[in-house]
């Protein structure tokens, strides 16, 4: 029997579990979240709680975003603005002010006991922010969302991450890639914090239009969904906006598997990888494996200065 299995038992529908010095009620615990094959609540419970030490990481001190799906992956969906009024009381709230004088009160997953309580509420996957709640307006990362326009297959969109990562590195700038569990590759590059999200946004809008216009019979950063060519890669500079978020690293998406947000290596992507190579069943195998591969994303060192690539 794993920890997760000890900690969340799956003989049980509720249960009160101790998760370090914090106590959280999960419940639910048999209820389909998919079918075929069937993987319940606890399950998706059960494998967030295996990978608690390396996905807490990425999102201590960062704003949740609550998107919550309380029947499942093929259940509808709403977004949570607030945390409810029955939250425990030790949980981390992140206020951040939205247009004219509106507060949104975001819960803060900092530890396991915050992390067990977010998916309770049926939020398969993590949608974190960019920025720190001491400092929403100042994002730590870069980023690009690589979306398969209709015609386009997934080995397009590897060769398209490759281009940007070679863009990227031209300019002197790492990146570190991810399957986005869904149909797509999301590149990161991790950034001093400095720059305000709007001067990112801009700055990866320009650079997505740059990448598009060296390859213009693969990429394209044409906003307007019905007007990109078919075939073609988008290039997603939009997510960089402020308020918006990507499915965290190793977020479980609510598809038709549940597969897995999974940082790969480059050389993975060049010899090719498949969407449904990671799951919630080998998701942790191969964190065993091999380790964090987006570990440097966490460091002070080794950020790029957006701000001399913006003069």
């Amino acid at each position: 029997m794993t920890p997760a299995e000890k900690l969340i038992p799956s003989d049980a529908e509720n249960v009160a579990v101790r998760a370090g010095r914090r106590t959280v009620q999960l419940t639910n615990l048999r209820k389909p979240f998919w079918t075929k094959p069937i993987v319940t609540k606890g399950d998706l419970l059960r494998y967030y709680a295996s990978v608690s030490p390396w996905l807490l990481p990425h999102l201590r001190g960062r704003a949740m975003v609550m998107k919550r799906y309380p029947n499942g992956a093929n259940g509808p969906f709403f977004f949570m603005k607030n945390v409810p009024d029955s939250h425990p009381a030790w949980l981390t709230i992140c206020p951040i002010k939205h247009s004219g004088s509106n507060v949104v009160n975001f819960p803060v997953v900092d530890d396991l006991a915050s992390l067990l309580w977010t998916v309770n509420l049926g939020c398969i996957d993590l949608n974190q922010w960019y920025a720190r709640c001491e400092d929403e307006h100042r994002p730590e990362y870069l980023h690009f969302d690589l979306d398969p326009v209709i015609g386009a297959t997934f080995a397009r969109v590897q060769e398209a991450a490759l281009l940007l990562r070679d863009a990227l590195k031209a300019q002197g700038m790492p990146s570190f890639a991810k399957t986005t569990g869904s149909r797509g590759i999301h590149v990161y590059v991790p950034i001093k914090r400095g720059p305000l999200q709007e001067e990112v946004w801009q700055y990866s809008k320009a650079f997505a239009m740059h990448v598009a216009e060296m390859h213009p019979k693969l990429i394209t950063a044409v906003y307007a969904k019905s007007k990109r060519p078919k075939g073609h890669v988008f290039v997603d500079y939009n997510q960089n906006a402020w308020g918006r978020t990507l499915a965290s690293i190793y977020s479980v998406r609510p598809k038709k598997l549940p597969t897995v947000s999974a940082p790969v290596t480059w050389k993975e992507l060049e010899r090719g990888v498949r969407i449904e190579d990671f799951r919630i069943d080998n998701m942790v195998q191969r964190l065993r494996k091999v380790g964090d591969l987006w570990k440097p994303l966490l460091a002070r060192n080794g950020r790029v200065d957006l701000k001399k690539h913006m003069s």
